[in-house]
């Protein structure tokens, strides 16, 4: 996803011939706008223009091309299947000139503009507000847009920049950075086990009620021990099922259940004694954690920073909440 920075200043918004190659790049620029904003109106607060202009852009870039790129009606827009291609190579060659641009005025370093990063919902909102933070007060040129969702994006029909992403990759197209690995533990409320004897190993586990985060586990689970490797399997039927990490922290806390969880989610609650960690040598496997974003032959500033920086920070993060039950 390219800058949200208005385009080139032209004289005029004379018809694009075959050979107005500074008329397209403008043309091609509104058009990724009017795609990303999702309107006419809102391409046009963006560009600082108004919707006339834009609509008159988007006709000219038609014309010269001979295609049709959008389908409008009064309530909804449409790309086209060969709007849909064109979207794909106007983003590249977009972010292309802009590149160009930057490194004429040697200010390609210098991140600005808006960053769209999906995150999981629970990490994005309470681990990484801190660290993105720290971004946002060192690069004062820069915007996010922070999206908190628990799966893997579409990065071109979406819009998104890069996400972090918790758990198997299932697009092997995507760069993938890995940033840690994020440990779960077994965890219950002092209430559940209160009149019954402490696990002291997973198959202990099985006559306790139990709840599921549906994200990585359902009715069953396997633990290893840290120190033999040995596995074991526990399965049950959950009692809440969630695909929320807070939701199962809740309902741990409640005494609804045992839960295996990230281990930073449920810290602070274990050091505090709201919740117990059950059969510590135990674990399941840790969940790896990347960064995501789609393979292209230039990088924003924006993207570049970005990733430098969470590259340091979400590891050291991770770190200092596993030590609060070490």
């Amino acid at each position: 996803m390219t800058e949200s920075l208005s385009p080139p200043s032209f004289a005029t918004d004379a018809p694009a011939g075959r050979s107005g190659g500074a008329d397209r790049v403008e043309l091609m620029q509104t058009f990724v706008r009017i795609v990303e904003a999702g309107s006419l109106s809102a391409a046009a607060a963006l560009l600082g223009t108004t919707q006339p202009t834009v609509s008159r852009r988007l006709q000219m870039l038609e014309r010269s091309l001979g295609l049709r790129l959008l389908q409008r009606s009064t309530h909804r827009m449409k790309l086209t299947e060969d709007g849909e291609r064109c979207f794909a190579r106007a983003k590249e060659l977009v972010a292309s000139w802009e590149a160009f641009e930057a490194d004429l005025r040697g200010t390609g370093n210098d991140p600005e503009g808006t960053l769209r990063v999906l995150v999981p919902h629970a990490f994005g909102q309470d681990m990484m507000i801190g660290p993105l933070a720290d971004f946002l007060e060192r690069y004062v040129g820069m915007k996010v847009h922070w999206f908190l969702q628990d799966r893997e994006p579409d990065f071109i029909a979406e819009g998104i920049d890069c996400a972090i992403h918790v758990g198997e990759l299932r697009d092997p197209s995507n760069v993938a950075i890995s940033l840690t690995d994020v440990p779960r533990i077994v965890v219950a409320s002092p209430d559940l086990l209160r009149g019954r004897a402490l696990p002291s190993h997973p198959s202990d586990l099985a006559s306790l009620p139990w709840l599921s985060l549906t994200t990585f586990y359902r009715s069953d689970i396997t633990l290893m021990h840290e120190q033999t490797h040995e596995t074991a399997r526990v399965t049950f039927d959950p009692r809440m099922s969630t695909d929320n990490l807070y939701a199962l922290r809740s309902a741990a806390i409640c005494g609804l259940g045992v839960a295996v969880c990230s281990a930073w989610v449920m810290a602070e609650d274990v050091a505090q004694g709201r919740l117990i960690q059950l059969v510590p040598p135990w674990r399941s496997t840790a969940l790896p954690m990347y960064l995501i974003y789609p393979y292209a032959k230039y990088y924003p500033a924006r993207l570049r920073r970005f990733i430098e920086a969470m590259r340091v920070a979400i590891p050291a993060v991770i770190d200092a909440e596993q030590r609060k039950i070490r």
